[in-house]
């Protein structure tokens, strides 16, 4: 490794077991003594459960549910309203409500056709619109959170304003189509349960499972196999499969195997909440924004989960990248009858992005000024407040990005030639969109200081090869090579020389979940520290262990009921310019150029980053044309990938990138956030460029085929 500089790229640990295929998923895994499970679900979204009948089951088979758990029925998140085996209501369709597990997984699903239940079926609700409609009932509203100027101000400046514009904004579900579906393995041991499989939050499920086996500390172990993405979707849903299998291995004494496949994974597995986002904004003559009002609705599904997290980062994201005078917020996470929303990288900023971008480059049309530099007006500038009271304390290179990519894309040309290009044709019309766009990188608030107390170990043997021990996950964005290389840098000891083995409880101390843009920034910064100490009382030939706790950075206090202070330490940047083709004949978008300006403060490994950044913003871009996700009376329409339509490679095109460079003192080497950094511009830079070539607005996301001819019939209509 260059001891020079950090970011010069380096082979992954885990590039030969996957490039191979000798690294063993969960699903791979055999274990002696080992039965598989099958879940049966409820056929109804919502209603009491008044019968259960069973079929006989042959020798060797038994049903596991409610009943069989030694600790309370619910799964352990924030609140306590999931659980783990459904035995009185149900409330979405595929909630799991028994679990038969047996040897032959042909035999489970016969039997799984003979269990007979009898439900009492109540009225549900289907839609974030119903929702909406009875969000003052009695337990749909599952949290809210309101802040910013006095609306006493704003309306004073709204009688006063020229012009108000109304918007509402919507945005769909999104599935992670992870590689590896979700799975999880309980394995029997007299005086212990170990759970393994496919996670992103060893802790989590370990704390569930304490809860949910009623247990000790040392009688349950849980060890990350190899996992093969997760984007989010295996953050929070992987607990309730951990409390499935522990709780059947404890009754059946045997190890018990639960692996979904593709059509299961998509229909109840957690999604990106679907939004609704209001925009009320006071206007003078010459088109300035004198005020702004934000209202978002989240669609949560039948259980809050991380949803009220999830609205805190939509509500903080609410105003984009701008200074916005006199701007209020509020914000609800609304119950449905449908299967739980919960993590997806980016966590509710993606939706508050795709709608303040949208909206700003509406209101761009209506001054008659060119949206980048309408926006460009409104940008955030170092010293600036943030919308909740907070600073932004660090420089800010975000003019420079912008800058760069206008000269790099001949920004203010190309907009002259599509133009010229779509007056002389008819069929096909090209677009060049914009977004510019933010990431809070760690935890919300105090959350490091005061929920995680992050702690990590470093180990060294008599012979000076040096373990990592945190309860990190990698998912397939690299942080087995990132990590390692800071401890390598830190130590100057060879790269080959740091070990980073599959985290496991019995070994890692808690260093946190691998969520939030944390793990380089936040785990990086400790596995720095603990470096720096190891090598200042380093002893040749003796095995060290040294440990180092979360320190918090002196900021403004955040106050979570009422929204102020600073909501994160730092944030990364992004600027995102997207070329496309639409074929108003099919309404087929296709993507030509795309172009992606990024400050993440320092860089750790380049091909890592480069990884990021382009499945990030395939992700992204996806998200805003290509990736729909319906639900009809509460059961989820897209069973297969082929139904969802994901990009392919032949949907995504060579993405140019580049990365700048504004060290982070409180990162390691300098280093900030990233993974989820590079899906938030996708969507609204795509949708910028479509409504270029189209010279027209959508106020939703995806904008699909069907979209765009509907939006080519509805302007005929009119002009008809």
């Amino acid at each position: 490794m260059n001891p020079k500089d950090i970011s010069t790229s380096v082979p992954k640990k885990d590039h030969k077991g996957k490039v191979s295929g000798q690294l063993p998923y969960i699903s791979d895994v055999k274990v002696e003594n080992m039965v598989y499970g099958v879940l049966y679900r409820s056929p109804i979204a919502y209603g009491k459960i008044i019968s259960i009948q069973m079929p006989d089951l042959p020798e060797g088979y038994e049903a596991i549910g409610a009943e069989h758990i030694p600790g309370p029925n619910y799964v352990k998140i924030i609140k306590e309203d999931q659980p783990i085996f459904a035995n009185e209501w149900v409330n979405y369709i595929g909630e799991p409500i028994l679990m038969i597990v047996g040897k032959d997984l042909a035999v489970l699903y016969r039997l799984l056709d003979d269990v007979k239940v009898e439900f009492e079926e109540h009225e549900a609700i289907y839609t974030l619109d119903e929702a909406i409609k009875q969000k003052s009932a009695p337990g749909v509203t599952m949290a809210s959170y309101e802040f910013g100027e006095s609306l006493e101000v704003i309306s004073a400046i709204e009688q006063g304003a020229y012009q108000i514009i109304e918007e509402e904004y919507e945005t769909g579900y999104q599935e992670h189509v992870y590689l590896e579906p979700q799975g999880m393995l309980g394995i029997y041991k007299d005086d212990e349960i170990v759970v393994q499989g496919s996670m992103q939050c060893l802790y989590y499920i370990k704390n569930a499972l304490l809860n949910a086996l009623a247990c000790g500390d040392d009688e349950v172990r849980v060890v990350q196999s190899p996992t093969g993405g997760g984007f989010g979707g295996k953050e929070d849903y992987p607990s309730m499969m951990a409390c499935h299998v522990a709780v059947a291995a404890k009754v059946v004494k045997k190890s018990v195997m639960l692996v979904f496949d593709r059509s299961e994974d998509m229909v109840v597995t957690t999604k990106r909440h679907p939004a609704k986002i209001n925009y009320k904004t006071a206007l003078d003559k010459e088109g300035n924004i004198l005020s702004m009002q934000v209202e978002i609705f989240l669609d949560g599904g039948a259980n809050v989960g991380l949803s009220s997290v999830v609205l805190q980062r939509a509500l903080i994201n609410s105003a984009g990248v701008y200074k916005i005078p006199h701007f209020h917020a509020k914000g609800y996470v609304l119950k449905t009858n449908t299967v739980p929303n919960g993590a997806f990288r980016g966590f509710g900023a993606p939706q508050s992005f795709a709608g303040i971008e949208s909206h700003i480059g509406h209101l761009s049309k209506l001054a008659k000024i060119d949206p980048l530099e309408y926006k460009r007006k409104y940008l955030v500038k170092q010293g600036d407040p943030t919308i909740t009271k907070g600073q932004f304390r660090d420089p800010i290179l975000m003019e420079e990005m912008i800058e760069d990519l206008v000269n790099t894309t001949n920004y203010k040309k190309k907009k002259e030639e599509f133009q010229l290009f779509n007056q002389q044709n008819g069929r096909y019309k090209k677009g060049i969109g914009t977004s510019l766009f933010l990431h809070g990188c760690g935890f919300t608030g105090s959350g490091e200081r005061d929920h995680i107390k992050a702690t990590v170990k470093l180990v060294k043997s008599k012979d000076h090869k040096v373990m990592l021990k945190i309860s990190n996950s990698d998912m397939g964005q690299g942080i087995y090579t990132t990590l390692s290389k800071i401890v390598a840098q830190e130590l100057d000891l060879p790269y080959e020389d740091i070990f980073y083995p599959d985290p496991d409880t019995k070994e890692v101390p808690d260093s946190g979940p691998t969520v939030a843009s944390r793990t380089t920034m936040i785990v990086g910064k400790l596995l720095e520290r603990a470096a720096k100490n190891l090598k200042a009382q380093w002893k040749s030939g003796v095995e060290q262990e040294v440990v180092e706790h979360y320190v918090h950075r002196e900021m403004i206090p955040w106050d979570e009921k009422n929204f102020t202070g600073d909501a994160y330490p730092a944030y990364s940047w992004g600027v995102n310019f997207v070329e496309i083709e639409v074929d108003t004949l099919t309404g087929n978008v296709k993507l030509e150029n795309v172009y992606g300006n990024y400050e993440v403060g320092k860089v750790i490994d380049e091909r890592i980053m480069k990884g990021q950044i382009d499945g990030g913003l395939a992700q992204g871009l996806a998200y805003g044309y290509l990736e729909k996700m319906t639900s009809k009376e509460g059961r989820i329409q897209q069973k297969s990938i082929t139904d969802y339509g994901p990009p392919t490679s032949m949907d995504v095109v060579t993405i140019e990138s580049k990365v700048f460079d504004n060290p982070y003192a409180d990162g390691p080497y300098g280093a900030k956030g990233a993974g989820e950094l590079t899906l938030i511009g996708g969507a609204p830079a795509v949708q910028a460029a479509i409504e270029d070539a189209l010279q027209t607005s959508f106020q939703q996301i995806p904008i699909t085929p069907e979209v765009v001819i509907e939006s080519l019939w509805t302007r005929e209509g009119e002009a008809g």
